[in-house]
C-alpha cells in the first residue's frame, strides 16, 4: 500500500512500552519507522479513546503534558516522559474545518497527551519532533458522527498532516479480568468481521450498530471504537489495508488499519 494518511491502531494496556514480546509493539515501531521515511508529517492529530467530551474538542497546548491516566501499573510506566511539542495552528485548522461543516467544536488550552495517544507514538515517533494535537471522541454520539468529523478532516490529509486514530479493535476489559491469556470465540469472530469490511470497503456493515451479533460483547462502551469511524471518514478509499492484526492480554484485539 502506499503510505497511509489516515491510520486506526489499537493501542493496548498501558504497558505496551515495557511489553518485549508483545508483536503489537513491533508493529507499531516498524510502521513508525515507514512512516519516518521519506518526507514525515508535517503533524499529527491524534483521535484518543481517552479523551471523551461532549463536543468535538482539541487541545491547544504548546507544550503537552504526557497525562499517566491510569493506576496500580508498574512505578517505570509513570516516569515515562513524551516531550513533544504541540500543534495548536493545527489545532486551530481542525476547528474551521468542523465548524465550516456546521459542527459545534470547543478547544482546550491545556489538554495533555493522554496514553491513548502517548503510548503509540512514543513507539512510532520515539524522536518526540512532530507536533501533535489531540481531538476528543464523544461517548453517546454515533459512529455516523464521528464518520462526518472524519470526513470533515479530509483535506488535512493534502496537507501532510497524519490522522492517527487510538483505540482498541475488540475491548472487553471484563473479558480482560476473566482471562488475561485465551482469546474468546467471540472476540476472534468480530476481529475477522472488522478486517472483512475494512479490505472490502463495506461502510454500511461498519456504521451499523447491530451488524455483527457479537458487538455488545467487544465494544460494551462505544469510547475505544469510536476513533475507528474518524479515521474511516476521513479515507478517501474507503477499501482499507489490514496492517497488523493480533491479540494482547486476552480479548484485547491489537488491529490496525490504514487509508490512502
Amino acid at each position: 500500500m502506499t503510505q497511509p494518511a489516515a491510520l486506526f491502531v489499537s493501542h493496548g494496556a498501558p504497558t505496551l512500552p515495557l511489553e518485549d514480546d508483545n508483536p503489537a509493539r513491533e508493529f507499531l515501531r516498524a510502521l513508525g519507522r515507514d512512516l519516518r521515511k521519506g518526507t514525515p508529517p508535517n503533524g499529527i492529530l491524534v483521535i484518543s479513546a481517552h479523551w471523551e467530551t461532549e463536543a468535538p474538542t482539541v487541545s491547544l497546548a504548546e507544550q503537552p503534558e504526557t497525562i499517566h491516566d491510569f493506576h496500580g501499573f508498574p512505578e517505570a510506566l509513570y516516569r515515562m516522559d513524551y516531550p513533544v511539542p504541540g500543534a495548536p495552528l493545527l489545532a486551530r485548522r481542525v476547528q474551521a474545518l468542523l465548524k465550516s461543516k456546521g459542527m459545534q467544536v470547543e478547544s482546550d488550552p491545556s489538554r495533555g497527551l493522554d496514553h491513548g495517544a502517548w503510548v503509540p507514538l512514543n513507539e512510532m515517533f520515539p524522536e518526540a519532533r512532530i507536533p501533535v494535537t489531540q481531538l476528543s471522541v464523544m461517548p453517546g454520539q454515533s459512529a455516523s458522527a464521528h464518520y462526518a468529523i472524519g470526513e470533515a478532516l479530509q483535506p488535512l490529509k493534502e496537507e501532510g498532516i497524519l490522522i492517527l486514530a487510538s483505540g482498541g479493535a475488540v475491548h472487553n476489559l471484563m473479558q480482560y479480568r476473566r482471562d488475561p491469556v485465551n482469546v474468546a470465540d467471540w472476540a476472534r469472530s468480530f476481529d475477522d468481521y472488522l478486517a472483512e469490511c475494512v479490505t472490502a470497503g463495506d461502510v454500511q456493515g461498519l456504521l451499523d450498530p447491530v451488524s455483527h451479533p457479537e458487538i455488545a460483547k467487544a465494544h460494551p462502551t462505544d469510547e475505544h471504537f469510536l476513533p475507528f469511524f474518524v479515521a474511516l471518514g476521513a479515507a478517501g478509499d474507503k477499501k482499507g489495508d489490514v496492517l497488523h492484526r493480533s491479540f494482547s492480554h486476552g480479548s484485547l484485539s491489537m488491529a490496525s488499519y490504514g487509508w490512502d
